[in-house]
């Protein structure tokens, strides 16, 4: 295994102060989807579940603020897409509002994921997901998006579920700065300090990962993704 080191270590004097509390819902009922939900139900699923064979994310269960935020980000601009910023841009305040309330409270309801973790990836993406690695400067995945990726609210979303594509392109674009509204620039300063070799160990390892053990807060050790 691979040694946690104290965020009292030199290293890690860029890190904020995350929160520990895993991500919750309000626990609102919708009888019927919004009206607002019908064209985003086309790219990620009719229940948010994300399009895995084209790479396009999971909604479902993510913190409501974060959903929020980035839909707004994409209106302004300060986070490209070409998809998003063009329908994100029309919305009003209040119906990003519905959107994220929406989404945050459906469940997690994808399948585990049919891909395995490369042998000569595993190592080194397990290490980064779960303790990072203090001498490069890149603090553990879990240590900001909760036990098992799950995400933690209000503003770190789940990282399993996702397709490693997709976690791919986000850690690209936090490089290039074609992704912003990251607290004190701190996945762009992660993401700078990750090679293209750690990008692709780490996000083919959270990929591979189950979703119910990322809910629970287990690693493949312990009921994932072999």
């Amino acid at each position: 295994m691979f040694p946690f080191r104290s965020l009292s270590s030199s290293r890690s004097l860029f890190w904020p102060a995350c929160g520990v509390i895993l991500a919750v819902t309000s626990g609102a009922v919708w009888a019927a989807p919004p009206p607002e939900a019908a064209s985003c139900a086309a790219c990620h699923g009719a229940q948010g579940e994300g399009m895995a064979a084209a790479h396009y994310p999971r909604l479902a269960g993510m913190p409501a603020h974060y959903l929020a935020e980035q839909l707004h980000l994409f209106a302004s601009g300060q986070r490209q897409n070409a998809i998003m910023m063009g329908m994100a841009k029309p919305l009003s305040a209040e119906q990003i509002k519905t959107l994220a309330d929406y989404y945050s409270n459906l469940p997690v309801t994808m399948a585990a994921p049919a891909q395995t973790v490369p042998a000569d990836l595993k190592p080194r993406g397990e290490q980064l997901a779960m303790y990072g690695d203090w001498k490069a400067g890149i603090p553990a995945c879990f240590r900001c998006h909760g036990p098992g990726g799950v995400g933690v609210a209000p503003s770190f979303p789940a990282l399993t579920g996702q397709t490693a594509a997709y976690l791919t392109q986000q850690i690209n674009d936090w490089k290039k700065d074609t992704r912003s509204g990251d607290a004190q620039g701190l996945m762009h300063t992660i993401a700078l300090r990750m090679s293209d070799a750690d990008t692709k160990a780490v996000t083919a390892w959270l990929a591979a990962q189950k979703p119910e053990a990322a809910v629970m807060g287990k690693t493949d050790q312990a009921g994932g993704a072999q």
